[in-house]
């Protein structure tokens, strides 16, 4: 049992990357930080599963290297990201039509300039016919999406804050856009972004998204998710992390566990996923969530597609978006095995890995029968919802001494998760209004629950 005594400034319930993320802020303003984290290992929902030779994500959720948390998070100097090929291959009318940036695109603004849809791989048939216009639809169509991408790349992020918000569906069905262009290509664009392939999704929250894909390349963590928060978990001092400590109930100034006594301390925050932080929290509201399944395959002979993100713009099976990982990190594969990972939104198919095979085979136009199954990984709370009204800076602060931080204070991406973090560190500092350490000793307060929205 660990010493039932006065552990630090700070206890931070929970090691998923909002949570070390904090501990980063605080640790580097002199602030004595622990983390108590229930499972064997961080990283809460980022984990990556270790199958013959192979590293499979369990959620896996796509990221940006236009996060900006990416870039100014303590602790993730190290982390490698990998791109994918840049814009996405679109699979419609029985065809592959790459979107994406020309060779020459320059800054932010230009990410997306131009959107050329280049047919790669045309539907065998026994005679020819006509060429249809794709998903993009017409030339004239692609120039009004490529300038309203360009827009959104170039716009600031308050500007798209105080827009009117709606469901994201609702939003772009009444932006003017191609009708042709929102069905085939931003309609399975942002269902793979927001894991929402009904688009009830914040309109605002939508708007982020775009504005990420627009202004950077979509990408993975070198090695798999986990090698986000294992970063951020040897990045602080030794024994800041304590696995396998579950906490039963906390208050302004100490946490109880249920095996290694009390933690006394000057603040607690709370970085659980939602339902775990209103267990701990009550009257904090619990979101909706949307299921992921990630569907792993390993074959011989990879599909032709390169390192790029295929999505399916025609809807017509239960993949929403599916890679040649192996393509886009090497280190996710053995040599000479490639590793093609699968994403189903929403509730999954009774036979999910013949439905996805099924559905593969077309969208990479190639036999899946030899492929050999690795993994099926189901979420039923993947991703937290951000259904409209969503406030994307919900409190991070309860009372003074008691916070909370998560994907479901902020938005339910990698980015929304590192930035609450930030938000709850600054406000713990600004509450202990020092820049060393508190760490005394003073009689225990009375218990304190929140009662937060």
């Amino acid at each position: 049992m660990l010493e039932p005594a006065y552990q630090a400034d700070v206890v931070v319930v929970g090691a998923g990357v909002a949570g070390l993320a904090a501990a980063h802020r605080l640790i580097s303003a002199g602030v004595t930080t622990a983390v108590l984290e229930a499972a064997p290992y961080p990283g809460g929902r980022m984990s990556t599963d270790k199958v013959d030779g192979f590293r499979l994500d369990r959620v896996g959720q796509l990221l940006s290297t236009a996060y900006p948390e990416l870039r100014l998070t303590p602790g993730l100097d190290a982390l490698v990201l990998r791109p994918f090929a840049p814009g996405v291959l679109l699979h419609g009318d029985g065809r592959h039509h790459r979107v994406g940036p020309p060779a020459n695109t320059g800054g932010a603004r230009g990410a997306l300039n131009v959107v050329r849809a280049l047919a790669n791989a045309p539907r065998p048939s026994a005679a020819p016919r006509p060429r249809s216009a794709g998903p993009l639809g017409t030339a004239v169509d692609q120039a009004r999406l490529s300038t309203a991408l360009a827009r959104f790349a170039g716009l600031p992020v308050e500007r798209l804050l105080a827009r009117p918000e709606s469901a994201a569906g609702t939003a772009l069905a009444s932006r003017g856009l191609p009708a042709r262009a929102v069905d085939g290509f931003l309609r399975p664009l942002l269902a793979a972004l927001l894991c929402d392939p009904e688009l009830t999704t914040s309109s605002r929250c939508a708007d982020l998204a775009l504005r990420s894909f627009a202004s950077g390349r979509l990408c993975l963590p070198e090695g798999g998710a986990e090698a986000l928060p294992e970063l951020l978990a040897r990045a602080l001092p030794a024994d800041t992390v304590r696995t396998g400590v579950r906490v039963t109930s906390v208050a302004t100034n100490t946490v109880t566990t249920a095996e290694h006594g009390e933690f006394r301390c000057r603040a607690v925050l709370v970085a659980t996923d939602a339902r775990a932080a209103a267990a701990l929290l009550p009257g904090l509201r619990v979101p909706p969530f949307h299921p992921v399944t990630v569907v792993h395959h390993t074959t011989d002979e990879a599909p032709g597609t390169g390192a790029a993100l295929l999505l399916d713009a025609d809807r017509s099976g239960p993949v929403s978006h599916t890679a040649v990982i192996s393509r886009v990190d090497p280190s996710r594969a053995p040599a000479g095995r490639a590793l093609v990972s699968s994403t189903v939104l929403g509730t999954p198919p009774p036979d999910v890995d013949r439905a996805v095979r099924d559905h593969l085979a077309r969208l990479y136009g190639t036999s899946t029968t030899r492929w050999e199954t690795l993994a099926v990984h189901h979420t039923a709370e993947a991703v937290p919802a951000m259904r409209p009204p969503h406030d994307l800076r919900r409190p991070v602060r309860l009372l003074a001494g008691l916070y909370v931080c998560g994907d479901h204070r902020d938005t339910s991406t990698v980015q929304g998760a590192l930035h609450s973090g930030h938000r709850a560190s600054a406000a713990i500092l600004r509450d202990l209004g020092t820049a060393g350490s508190l760490n005394r000793v003073e009689p225990p307060s009375s218990r304190v629950r929140a009662q937060a929205a």
